[in-house]
């Protein structure tokens, strides 16, 4: 009797770079597995924390094949805070083998897909849109700065194996329809928090009309879906890419088999879709710009990592040129890179954007953290960015529209809020088939051999970040806030001109943790001396600021009880050793109030076992059933009160 054949399916293209990577665990879904980092990338408003982290591990050179700390963030240099965390990151990195971006280099997202990203490889940065990459056939993953600190010292990233959504892209793009409107799209059928624990892979014959600047316009926004990571295939586009970058040695093709199994399935036909915005204040709360209507608009802002590029931003030129912006419009403008900016120049399109009545900004993040450009008093403002969260913009009450440039552009000469195709014909624009090669704004590191001789230059704005304590045997805690569902990032620690300066101050800016919800927060929770923190589902979208741990940390805050929490956020919580708790019945919410003391007792042990964790609501006199799914690992940290005390005792 012959042998029995044992038939096997194919590989997604997410699970071949997983495969080529994985140095930890199997490839089975739901499963904790360590992946090795090929390159890593921070930004300064998280990259100050992320080199401190860095330098407590005692590593003195990075391990990874290419890291960069880029300046793009906190750029409004209004007090000394901002410079000196830039001549910092600066004088680390040049010391421990880090690339560094100056600023007015551009936004790293935007940079890093020109000039350092490479098909097939893995990539994490200390910013949730780090999924650019995905546009170039990267597995690129947002993280914690603690994560990105550890993959440079040679560790192993964690994430749980994820599902694999597969959207299939059928026919092509309508003049006037764009990018935006996939991601738009996509954002509608799954929610905010339909892509948690999944990666978003792209396929069909509908991939090969995008170029890859819309492919990373697409993988950007896969952050607001709550994915772990969005990814194109590198084919033939990717290359002409890479060519125009100077960069074909770069070049690997990659795709899904055929045979290839995907967990769930998405169909959508690009000749069909129509010019869509998402409404304030969430990603997710799409409609068709004709369904919104004309409605009377003051602002628009063209730019952020997600709609850059220099094909975004001759698109605008062409539609521009020869106008002029409404009177009742204030129209701001960031190219996304010093390369964007200097083509830009030298074809005059940056000629026609000013003619027009457009204020050009630095190729930087700008407005989309709220640094600079806020609306006016409850002004309506049209924005290229990929998040619209309530006071985000730095004006509690603007109405953030996210639209694509084109929509943007059109609209910011009618004054409304304007369907592109009713402007008629799409004007036409080229594209260089060679981009301007200039990387004379990233500093080489200093060779192993000089790297003694480096000076790390520390300002009196950054001051050591908090350390946790090993878990305690009992804990005993008020309720120090309650919140509602989707609650973000934005929330919990918000960013803006004010604020980002302190990213390295964990004490001055813990003063304002959750005031976007309650004002008096910081206050009290520092008065009780340790606390929990209640609230509904999806806690913790958006960002990858680590700042929204370490500032609860350092307020005393002890765990986290919640209906489902965001993926990086969660992780965040974990490196730092704050218990995530989710309720076991999700209607149990409604049992807990602010004010109210709970008490878990056996609580080490209950971590060790895994299980169900009860919650005793002493004021209510009754039982709460939650769970705290932990890998090994993550039990190991929760036990030693965070991920560097965890490596500390391990070795």
């Amino acid at each position: 009797m012959g042998q029995t054949e044992t038939k096997t399916t194919g590989l997604t293209l997410t699970e071949k770079i997983i495969k080529s990577h994985i140095v930890d665990g199997e490839m089975i879904k739901g499963t904790e597995i360590g992946l090795k980092i090929d390159q890593t990338l921070t930004q300064d408003a998280t990259g100050t924390m992320a080199y401190l982290q860095f330098e407590a591990m005692g590593v003195d050179r990075v391990k990874t094949e290419r890291s960069l700390a880029y300046i793009d963030h906190n750029t409004l240099q209004s007090g000394f805070e901002n410079a000196d965390d830039h001549r910092y990151i600066g004088s680390v990195a040049k010391k421990h083998g880090i690339w560094f971006s100056r600023p007015g280099n551009g936004i790293c997202h935007q940079v890093h897909l020109e000039r350092f990203g490479k098909p097939g490889k893995t990539l994490i940065g200390s910013d949730s849109h780090t999924p650019t990459g995905g546009g170039i056939g990267m597995l690129a993953m947002g993280a914690g700065g603690l994560d990105v600190a550890v993959a440079m010292g040679g560790g192993a990233y964690y994430i749980t194996m994820p599902k694999i959504v597969k959207v299939e892209l059928t026919g092509k793009l309508n003049d006037w329809v764009s990018a935006k409107d996939v991601i738009l799209k996509v954002l509608q059928i799954l929610s905010v928090k339909g892509g948690v624990g999944k990666v978003i892979e792209y396929c069909g014959e509908g991939v090969k009309s995008l170029s890859v600047p819309e492919r990373a316009t697409i993988t950007n926004m896969g952050a607001e879906l709550g994915a772990t990571t969005s990814i194109f295939p590198s084919d033939e586009t990717t290359l002409a890419f890479l060519k125009a970058q100077g960069r074909e040695e770069d070049y690997t093709e990659l795709s899904a088999d055929a045979d290839a199994v995907y967990d769930e399935e998405i169909n959508i036909d690009l000749s069909e879709l129509v010019p869509l915005a998402a409404c304030p204040h969430m990603p997710d709360n799409v409609k068709t710009v004709e369904e919104i209507g004309a409605i009377k608009i003051d602002q628009v802002c063209i730019g952020s990592c997600t709609n850059s590029s220099l094909q975004d931003m001759l698109k605008v030129a062409h539609i521009l040129k020869g106008k002029t912006v409404s009177p009742d419009v204030s129209l701001s403008i960031a190219p996304g890179s010093k390369q964007v900016f200097n083509m830009l120049a030298d074809c005059g399109a940056l000629s026609v954007l000013i003619s027009a009545g457009a204020r050009i900004l630095e190729s930087a993040c700008g407005p989309c953290i709220g640094m600079g450009q806020s609306p006016n008093s409850k002004g309506v403002s049209l924005r290229t960015f990929n998040r619209n969260f309530e006071g985000r913009s730095g004006t509690k009450d603007g109405q953030i529209y996210l639209v694509s440039p084109e929509t943007a552009a059109i609209s910011a000469l009618t004054g409304v809020l304007t369907d592109p195709r009713l402007a008629g014909k799409m004007p036409p624009y080229v594209m260089p088939e060679k981009f301007l090669i200039n990387d004379n704004m990233v500093v080489p590191p200093a060779s192993p051999e000089d790297a003694d001789k480096v000076e790390v230059l520390r300002g009196p704005n950054i001051k050591p970040f908090p350390i946790n304590t090993p878990l305690a045997e009992r804990i005993e805690a008020e309720v120090s806030l309650k919140v509602t569902d989707n609650i973000t990032t934005d929330h919990i620690m918000p960013a803006g001109a004010k604020i980002l300066p302190l990213r390295s101050n964990i004490p001055a800016i813990s003063q304002y943790c959750f005031t976007v919800c309650d004002e008096s927060f910081p206050t009290r929770a520092k008065e009780l001396g340790q606390s929990i923190i209640v609230g509904g589902v999806n806690y913790g979208q958006g960002s990858s600021r680590e700042h929204a741990a370490l500032a609860p940390l350092y307020l005393g805050v002890k765990a986290i009880i919640c209906k489902s929490f965001a993926r990086i956020h969660r992780q965040n919580l974990i490196n730092n050793g704050i218990i995530p708790l989710c309720f076991a019945n999700e209607a149990d919410y409604d049992k807990i109030e602010q004010g109210d003391k709970l008490a878990i007792d056996n609580i080490r042990e209950l971590i060790e076992n895994g299980g169900e964790i009860t919650v005793k609501n002493l004021t209510k006199g009754c039982e709460i059933k939650t769970v705290c799914e932990l890998s090994e690992r993550g039990k190991g940290m929760i036990l030693a009160g965070g991920l560097l005390n965890f490596t500390k005792q391990n070795g």
